[in-house]
């Protein structure tokens, strides 16, 4: 039997996780500005890679944020103004701020990620931290 160590930080990190995919699925459903950012995240034995689907938004648009565990991106699109006259029959792309934040699932040497953006698609790669051996800790009596 192994006893695992309750973590109220990331439950409560957890909880956050859960109220932003709703509050961006209700944003996206009332068509809000601000609209959630598709992730695919893989873990490998020496890496977490995370890849976002960011149509249409240049890299300069595009920030992305590692602390203490946590990956943060955000990214911007801008109304194209057009000066053309006419009637709009379907006017369906989307212009406002994405965000997202995840709790990565294992330690990670942050300042080793390493972002690429190819055909719309933000890749991260950030190596996994080495894991801390565990140490046995004799106990002592008092006398």
């Amino acid at each position: 039997m192994s006893i695992t160590a309750w973590n109220p930080w990331r439950e409560l990190e957890a909880v956050r996780e859960r109220f932003d995919r709703l509050f961006g699925e209700l944003a996206r459903w009332r068509g809000g500005e601000e609209l959630g950012i598709p992730l695919d995240v893989q873990e490998t034995d020496d890496a977490i890679i995370v890849r976002a689907s960011l149509p249409g938004i240049r890299p300069e648009d595009i920030s992305v944020e590692l602390r203490q565990g946590v990956l943060t991106i955000r990214a911007e699109t801008r109304e194209e103004r057009e000066e053309s006259k006419g009637t709009w029959h379907i006017r369906e792309r989307r212009v406002g701020s994405a965000y997202r934040a995840i709790t990565l699932p294992s330690p990670v040497r942050e300042d080793e990620a390493q972002a690429t953006y190819e055909h719309g698609v933000l890749e991260i790669r950030i190596p996994k931290a080495e894991a801390a051996e565990r140490r046995r800790i004799p106990v002592q009596v008092r006398s």
